[in-house]
């Protein structure tokens, strides 16, 4: 079972924040959007700014095609695969999603070799799903075995409800994504892979007799956008998963579901206009200064002492008015030594009265060994009792 301790925040955030509060703007503080499914989240803390339905599994169609990425670039990263390496554009490829499909191709020809690197611009800037399959074939010989991979890399990053039955997005029941799970990944991909990332914001691509351009539309807006993809299929409507950067700061944006091409670029830029203008960053603790303290049972100490490596951040509105923060601090109960310094033992989850959230890793802070046996004998004791109490 999960074990939860509650701290109140309030007091020090509306301290801490007093100098920003100058004008009484409590209708920034919120938003709404004509999308079925959005997210907005601060990319350097992970803080979710805005969410509508995010958490509901729809088919992301093209947006899917992250996750093709993710996998390649993974094994760009560790060597397996490099940008030089060709693979053949096969007749299956080439059919069900080159030139004869009638769906978005990078256009190489039938049993042509196209290297790994022009395949990567294919898939960003064209949404080739002639590329994307022919990626798949290349590196696990079919299509579904190449899924499974997706598969297995997405619980790997913590999506923890995407399927994958393809490396396209093209329409399958099982090929299923949340606003949320694609948010995740977008962040995921731009901080593991930033000398690949740029790739996104490459507005054109030239191949053969071609000049593809790229369908990002938040690339030509002059708002900073750099990424990431955009979907559209009939079942799903039009989505798009965005970044952009403005005086140093990055959100991530998801939208889905909408019934225009044009709906998705106008929601997505409202969106992310809006958290640049409302929101900004709050410091709560330093790094190493202790946030709460964790249980543990059958230890020389009932409470080790908890602390992020990192300065703990919050994304909230600029202008709260009456906006209050509250946090607790959750871990997996019974804590049990031996515990060692900088051991991951709980989770802060903060959160804010504008549905703002975020999750902080929290770790010990010095070493808990093993009690004598009268202290484990009683700490058990007590378990016991709580446990029946629970029933």
């Amino acid at each position: 079972m999960w074990k939860t301790w509650s701290i109140w925040l309030a007091v020090l955030v509306i301290v801490g924040i007093s100098a920003m509060t100058g004008r009484d703007a409590i209708a920034e503080s919120y938003y709404a959007t004509k999308a079925p499914h959005a997210i907005l989240m601060d990319a350097a803390s992970g803080a979710i700014l805005f969410q509508h339905d995010a958490d509901e599994l729809v088919q992301p169609a093209s947006m899917s095609k992250l996750m093709t990425l993710a996998v390649l670039f993974k094994a760009l990263k560790e060597g397996r695969i490099h940008k030089t390496d060709e693979f053949t554009m096969s007749v299956n490829a080439w059919r069900n999603g080159g030139a004869p499909s009638g769906t978005s191709a990078m256009m190489v020809p039938v049993n042509t070799k196209a290297t790994v690197d022009e395949l990567i611009q294919g898939i960003i800037v064209q949404s080739g799903n002639d590329a994307a399959m022919c990626i798949a074939e290349g590196m696990a010989g079919t299509e579904g075995a190449f899924a499974r991979m997706m598969n297995d890399e997405a619980r790997r990053i913590g999506l923890t409800k995407s399927t994958f039955a393809n490396a396209t997005g093209l329409p399958n029941p099982n090929q299923l994504m949340t606003a949320r799970d694609l948010a995740i990944l977008a962040r995921y991909i731009i901080n593991e892979y930033p000398d690949l990332y740029p790739i996104f914001a490459q507005k054109e691509f030239l191949y053969r007799k071609h000049r593809f351009i790229n369908r990002n539309p938040l690339l030509f807006l002059n708002i900073g956008a750099d990424g990431l993809k955009t979907g559209h299929i009939a079942a799903a409507g039009y989505g798009l998963v965005g970044s952009a950067v403005q005086d140093g700061k990055r959100l991530i944006v998801v939208v889905s579901g909408l019934q225009k091409a044009d709906q998705r670029k106008d929601e997505a830029a409202k969106l992310l206009d809006w958290g640049f203008k409302s929101f900004s960053a709050v410091k709560l603790f330093d790094a190493g200064e202790k946030v709460g303290y964790a249980r543990v049972w059958g230890g020389k100490i009932w409470y080790v002492p908890l602390a992020s490596k990192d300065d703990v951040m919050f994304t909230m509105p600029k202008f709260p008015a009456g906006q209050k923060i509250s946090a607790e601090i959750v871990y997996k109960a019974p804590l049990k030594p031996p515990i060692k310094k900088g051991d991951q033992v709980a989770t802060l989850r903060i959160f804010s009265s504008s549905s703002a959230s975020a999750e902080v890793p929290l770790y010990a802070t010095e070493d808990v060994a093993k009690g004598g046996i009268v202290r484990q004998g009683v700490d058990s004791l007590v378990l016991m009792a709580l446990r029946r109490l629970a029933l």
